[in-house]
C-alpha cells in the first residue's frame, strides 16, 4: 500500500460535501477526494465516477447516510466500494479499515488543549495514515502537532482562500482540504 505522502500531487485536496460538485472535483487539480455525501446507495456510484478519473478517494464514514459503525461496513466497503480509503472520528473503525487494506485519516476537531492533547494520544494508538485537523485556520497549532506526531497532518474546515492554504502548508500541514471547488485549481 502506498504512502500517504507519495499519493499527494495537489496540496489541496477536493472535499466533496454535495453531489453536484462531484464533476467539478473530476474536472480539477486534486488528484485526492474526500467524498463526505452520499448513501448506502449511491456512494458506490460516486466513488466509481472519481476512481475512473484517477482521483484517489476517501470517504468519510460519519457522512454517509445508511452506514453502520462495524466490522462488516468497513469489510463491505473495502471490497464492494474500493475507494482508496476512509476518514473517520471513530479510531475502531481505523483499525478495522487498516485490516482490510484501505488509507485511513483520523478526523479531529481540535476546540480545546485537551482535545489537541486526546486526540494525538488516540491517533498515535490507532496510526492512522494521516490526521486531518479541523478547524484548519491554526498555523500556530498546525506548527505544534508537527512537533508531536510524526503521522502527516491535513489542515480543513473554514479554509476559503489561497492565503489560508499556503498559511496551512507553510505551518508543515501536507495537504488542505477544502470544500470550496473554487479552490481545487490551485497549483499547489
Amino acid at each position: 500500500m502506498p504512502n500517504i505522502v507519495d499519493i499527494v500531487q495537489s496540496q489541496v485536496i477536493s472535499s466533496i460535501k454535495n453531489e453536484k460538485d462531484i464533476q467539478q472535483a473530476i474536472a480539477s487539480n486534486a488528484n485526492i477526494t474526500f467524498l463526505l455525501t452520499g448513501d448506502i446507495i449511491t456512494t458506490k456510484g460516486y466513488i466509481e465516477q472519481l476512481n475512473k478519473a484517477e482521483k484517489m478517494t476517501f470517504v468519510h464514514l460519519d457522512f454517509i447516510d445508511g452506514l453502520s459503525n462495524t466490522r462488516s461496513a468497513i469489510t463491505y466497503i473495502a471490497k464492494i466500494w474500493k475507494p482508496m480509503g476512509i476518514i473517520t472520528t471513530k479510531s475502531n473503525l481505523i483499525k478495522y479499515a487498516k485490516e482490510e487494506g484501505l488509507m485511513t485519516v483520523q478526523r479531529l476537531f481540535l476546540i480545546d488543549r485537551n482535545a489537541l492533547k486526546k486526540g494525538i494520544e488516540i491517533a498515535h494508538q490507532c496510526k492512522p495514515d494521516a490526521i486531518e485537523v479541523l478547524p484548519g485556520l491554526m498555523p500556530s497549532v498546525i506548527d505544534e502537532l508537527t512537533g508531536l506526531t510524526n503521522l502527516p497532518i491535513i489542515a480543513g474546515g473554514l479554509i476559503s482562500n489561497k492565503e489560508e492554504i499556503l498559511n496551512g502548508l507553510e505551518a508543515g500541514a501536507l495537504a488542505i482540504s477544502s470544500g470550496d471547488p473554487k479552490l481545487w485549481n490551485l497549483d499547489l
